[in-house]
């Protein structure tokens, strides 16, 4: 990979990490169901007219948008607005690269190995521990809805697998289109008119920015500069690199926001990782011991010797 090319990726890395302290920023002034209704239709809106539409039916693009888009962040942001740390929401979203791999196996048929399984109990028992811990700095509504938005997100990406070669950057733009009207909503629902008026009208600088930063850097940036790095090189070589969110979100939150973690939160996070390690590089390891040629035992060389030295 070229340097320029892992300063994108990088760059990347660090505007999904930074994205959930952003979103609580976001969040102190405006209402979950309003901040995704603005957020993406900022994200929508004007970059359709510059992207052309992708080649997805339309039903499938209508469930990209409400899966990956509409389902994934009416769940976090709700959970965010529930005493979800930023930094936990981070790490905790992350499982959704199992879900995705049940679910893959359940209406896929794609095969699940032994380093997956190992990897999901690992990960499951970091969960468990994180969620013994819910009280004043996490509560268990948040870390449930938390898990309802990592399970949306691998819905989404099993619509993705489904609809198989796309440009990223437009199948996000116009899948962008989808969620402003459910959110919206959803809003008018659980937020009421007033509620709605009362966020626009005394919204700060401080969720403009967050605003922008969701939409336009975590967004459209974000998905163009990872669709360009998908297409220059293997999959297997990009997708590592979102292991890396977690640690910046972590580390962000406790920069920025103040949030420490407990011993047994500590443990979980440990665990999560070294579980979502286990699942992305587990298959190359096995392949790599198995590539291994086995080493010829030196107990044959004394008979060779003694019958090199009787001819």
């Amino acid at each position: 990979m070229s340097a320029r090319d892992l300063g994108f990726a990088l760059l990347v890395i660090l505007l999904w990490g930074l994205n959930f302290v952003v979103i609580k920023v976001g969040l102190d002034s405006l209402p979950p169901m309003l901040l995704g209704a603005t957020r993406f239709t900022l994200a929508a809106i004007p970059a359709i007219f510059f992207i052309r539409r992708p080649q997805v039916p339309l039903r499938w693009l209508i469930a990209y948008g409400m899966t990956i888009s509409f389902g994934q962040f009416a769940f976090l942001f709700s959970a965010m607005d529930n005493g979800m740390p930023a930094g936990l929401a981070s790490l905790v979203l992350q499982s959704q690269a199992f879900f995705t791999l049940l679910l893959a196996a359940l209406l896929l048929s794609e095969k699940v190995r032994a380093h997956n399984l190992i990897g999901l109990l690992v990960a499951a028992t970091g969960l468990l521990f994180i969620g013994l811990h819910s009280g004043a700095s996490m509560t268990t509504t948040g870390l449930l809805l938390t898990l309802c938005a990592a399970l949306m997100w691998a819905c989404g990406n099993i619509i993705t697998k489904r609809v198989g070669q796309v440009d990223l950057t437009a199948l996000v733009v116009w899948g962008s289109l989808v969620p402003p009207l459910p959110f919206l909503a959803m809003s008018l629902w659980l937020e009421g008119p007033e509620r709605i008026a009362d966020a626009l009208l005394n919204i700060s600088g401080a969720s403009l920015f967050a605003l922008a930063y969701l939409a336009f850097g975590a967004t459209l940036l974000g998905y163009s500069l990872w669709s360009r790095l998908l297409s220059r090189y293997p999959a297997g070589q990009i997708a590592p690199f979102s292991m890396l969110v977690p640690v910046i979100g972590l580390s962000s939150a406790a920069v920025l926001l103040d949030e420490e973690l407990s011993q047994l939160q500590l443990l979980g996070t440990i665990l999560i990782m070294s579980g979502l390690a286990i699942n992305v590089f587990g298959g190359q390891l096995r392949r790599r011991q198995q590539a291994v040629p086995t080493p010829v035992s030196d107990s044959s060389q004394p008979m060779m010797r003694n019958a090199s030295a009787r001819d």
